[in-house]
């Protein structure tokens, strides 16, 4: 076994955290969806690179409040015109209120804005660019915007929308009833 002395151990250490010091990592790649297939998002124009810093990341292990993913995960296998259909065929479930869930960035929301605009309910729009908002999304297990829950008089869910041709096909079937 070799006898340093301790000059030469300490002449080590410095050496070490010199080279601690100057230690360079190296640049981590991510991939994320873009218009239908992932791609490196530093070779993505500046538009989406933009459109990509906007996102906000939404998990369902982030929510410490949501209750129910199995009956959520069921109730969106069916079609939104089979459960309209169905719901407004009973009394009991009869169109009662709405809570509209909205982005200030989402392409998608002011043409469900304005749907909504013309139903003459009381609803809510819940915007989930807030913290409360955003924990409300995770309440009622909504995954996208833009959302539209409907209930019934007892504040049961009976329906949900994402975009007018959905929304026409739950609130058609009311006001053909009424």
């Amino acid at each position: 076994m070799e006898t340093r002395t301790l000059d030469q151990v300490e002449a080590e250490i410095a050496q070490v955290q010199n080279e601690l010091n100057d230690v360079h990592g190296t640049q981590t790649e991510v991939y994320a969806r873009i218009v239908g297939y992932y791609r490196a998002v530093r070779n993505w124009n500046k538009g989406k690179a933009d459109e990509f810093k906007l996102r906000k990341m939404f998990t369902l292990e982030d929510s410490n409040r949501f209750d129910g993913v199995e009956s959520t995960v069921k109730a969106t296998a069916k079609t939104v015109k089979e459960e309209a259909k169905a719901q407004t065929m009973t009394a009991s479930n009869e169109i009662a209120s709405f809570d509209l869930f909205v982005r200030k960035t989402c392409p998608n929301c002011p043409p469900v804005k304005a749907y909504m605009a013309n139903i003459k309910l009381t609803g809510n729009m819940i915007d989930v660019d807030t913290a409360e908002g955003l924990n409300e999304a995770a309440l009622k297990g909504v995954f996208a915007a833009p959302t539209v829950i409907v209930y019934n008089a007892a504040h049961e869910e009976i329906a949900r929308g994402h975009n007018v041709e959905e929304l026409t096909a739950i609130f058609e079937p009311a006001v053909a009833l009424a």
